[in-house]
């Protein structure tokens, strides 16, 4: 088939969508489909210019094209998912979650804007109506299933699909270091962490990995660091190489991940591939649906305190972390999560 996928971004930004379209892209190719990409600048500053948005969307033409029709059309993000298209499957990352379950969250700002509450209702509208075009509607999880169910009532199929170089990962040792590689911002909630590391009685370390979206908040950690005199035992690492990530991995004595309703998580995939116990939060959303706790990693409150016992567990028997590890990677390959099914069921 001649495939679209068809996907929305942020400039300057690059996450989990952007290597779930480019590896989907691969995936389809691979499995013989004819594919191309279109990827849409996503801009919601001013707040009203999303409404702009969702009318360039739609005045798209992308079926029907110089180089003949295409057979289908994927779309990942609000707003891709609203091109028309006769042959449409939504595979749904999230919706613009600034007008659902973020609304009024103090690290949002759509709220207090005097357009928001027209804005919210222009977008809940768009979704109700363009997402039904679609001829199947999927979603990456079953946390984000929910929330479509909950806040649009529009019923969807969870599709878990492989994180990037899910099987490049290894296990080396269960060092003296706990794993927390992420985008550093308010909702992956390093300070938690980092808070969590005052009330330790073990000497295990943090390193938390990962670049700024909000410099600011990377400069309240490196500030509380110092203020707790912490700055032996969290250590920030702003890139690394997929060597040294693999690296990280290998040897860590657990993975920490810890958002705050995480729509699916690549990090919980890769710390499991790397038979690491996981550390998550019980609001953590999308880990949650691979994590059980004392089982297959340890699921805490989000609560300083709790998360500093959690580590301290893991941190006082390297036996411990290994027997979650182990379980979780054999849990992880029992799941049987791969691009040949996901492909399959998108296309069918």
């Amino acid at each position: 088939m001649k495939i679209v996928v068809a996907n929305t971004h942020a400039p300057f930004i690059t996450g989990g969508a952007e290597f779930l379209a480019s590896n989907l892209i691969k995936a389809l190719k691979h499995a013989g489909h004819e594919v191309d990409f279109v990827n849409i600048p996503m801009i919601d500053i001013p707040i009203k210019s999303l409404e702009d948005q969702i009318l360039a969307v739609r005045l798209l033409e992308i079926e029907k094209t110089i180089a003949g029709n295409s057979d289908l059309c994927i779309g990942l993000k609000f707003p891709a998912y609203y091109l028309k298209h006769s042959n449409k499957v939504a595979w749904v990352l999230h919706q613009y979650r600034g007008v659902y379950d973020h609304w009024g969250a103090d690290f949002t700002y759509i709220h207090r804007d005097p357009e928001g509450e027209r804005i919210r209702d222009v977008v809940h509208n768009a979704d109700n109506l363009y997402l039904k075009e679609s001829k199947r509607i999927y979603t990456i999880s079953k946390n984000v299933t929910g929330r479509m169910d909950k806040y649009n009532d529009i019923p969807s199929t969870p599709l878990y699909h492989p994180c990037p170089d899910m099987d490049s990962f290894y296990c080396n040792d269960y060092g003296d270091y706990i794993l927390m590689p992420s985008r550093i911002c308010v909702t992956k909630r390093q300070m938690l962490a980092v808070e969590a590391m005052k009330h330790t009685k073990s000497d295990i370390k943090l390193y938390i990995v990962g670049k700024a979206d909000e410099p600011d908040v990377y400069e309240k950690l490196k500030q509380f660091v110092c203020q707790c005199g912490l700055e032996d035992r969290v250590r920030f690492f702003d890139f690394v190489g997929h060597e040294e990530k693999l690296e990280l991995y290998a040897n860590a004595r657990a993975v920490m991940f810890i958002p705050s309703d995480e729509d699916y998580g690549y990090i919980t995939l890769e710390g499991m591939s790397a038979c690491k116990t996981i550390l998550t939060a019980a609001d953590s959303g999308g880990p949650l649906e691979f994590i059980e706790n004392d089982k297959t990693g340890l699921v805490v409150s989000p609560d300083p305190v709790e998360l500093a016992k959690a580590v301290d567990e893991v941190a006082g028997s390297k036996a411990y972390a290994r027997e979650l590890g182990l379980a979780a990677k054999k849990h992880l390959a029992d799941m049987n999560i791969t691009w040949d099914n996901t492909v399959r069921e998108l296309t069918k």
